[in-house]
């Protein structure tokens, strides 16, 4: 049943990196929690390990979903180039940020994160015409910033980089598809941080690598590597204001969860 709730979660997470160029941490996050607090994992441990192994599992989903993206023609290519070591350098120092902070408040950051997003998309803010990507250290920095609040949530970075991308007058299709791509450096560098915090730890379960929790990693990363690819081709087919209405209500049910959660 532990293994199938990681499958289902998978399938999930993959349609939703491919339909909206997210990592699928939004939905894998909340039901790792779930899970592993069923499991008796340690309390002090668990958002930490929820986190991890969410990004390690974006490491497969962004693969997936930016190769079927890019066929497509939807991934800017320069754009990923530029941001990238922001983003890692960012995402490293979310990591290592995230090790030091404890289970509640990182849920709290979650919760808050993913209700601003999801008023952000409902809004419907409509940038100025002549708006164009920041330039280069304005781009690294943003990356910066992306992959630090990337590791704090344990997302794709999708979340943030599909509205920055917008507000820089990309077009929808275009956004989700650069931002799918975005998301293996900041999946990559996350992992690899949190690993190395999490090795320091004791008391982690069996079968864990630091904060990434094997069994639920390879479960997750297998099914959504099968489904990313019909979430970008549902991408290709639906209309832009579809998109953005399902990116916040998604956004509204994990935030809303998480902070019923704490009660």
């Amino acid at each position: 049943m532990e293994f199938l709730l990681y499958f289902i979660a998978g399938a999930g997470a993959g349609i939703l990196s491919g339909l909206l160029g997210v990592g699928g941490g939004t939905v894998i996050v909340p039901i790792l929690v779930f899970i592993f607090t069923a499991l008796a994992f340690p309390a002090q441990h668990i958002m930490h390990i929820a986190l991890g192994t969410s990004l390690a599992t974006i490491i497969v989903t962004s693969i997936s979903s930016a190769r079927a993206h890019h066929k497509k023609q939807n991934v800017h290519w320069p754009v990923v180039k530029l941001i990238t070591p922001g983003i890692v350098m960012g995402t490293l120092l979310g990591a290592v940020l995230a090790g030091q902070l404890n289970t509640v408040i990182l849920k709290v950051i979650f919760a808050v994160f993913a209700l601003l997003i999801a008023t952000q998309m409902v809004l419907n803010f409509t940038p100025a015409s002549h708006r164009q990507l920041p330039g280069k250290f304005g781009t690294l920095s943003m990356g910066g910033l992306i992959g630090v609040l990337s590791s704090l949530v344990g997302i794709g970075g999708g979340s943030l980089s599909v509205p920055f991308l917008l507000y820089c007058n990309f077009n929808a299709r275009y956004a989700i598809g650069t931002s799918s791509a975005i998301g293996l450096p900041i999946a990559v560098a996350g992992t690899m941080g949190f690993i190395i915090t999490g090795l320091a730890q004791g008391n982690l379960p069996e079968y864990s690598l630091g904060y990434i929790y094997l069994p639920a990693f390879i479960g997750i990363a297998l099914a959504s590597m099968l489904t990313a690819p019909l979430g970008a081709y549902l991408a290709h087919k639906l209309p832009v204001p579809v998109l953005k209405k399902l990116f916040a209500l998604l956004l509204y049910i994990v935030g809303l969860k998480m902070i019923w959660s704490l009660i």
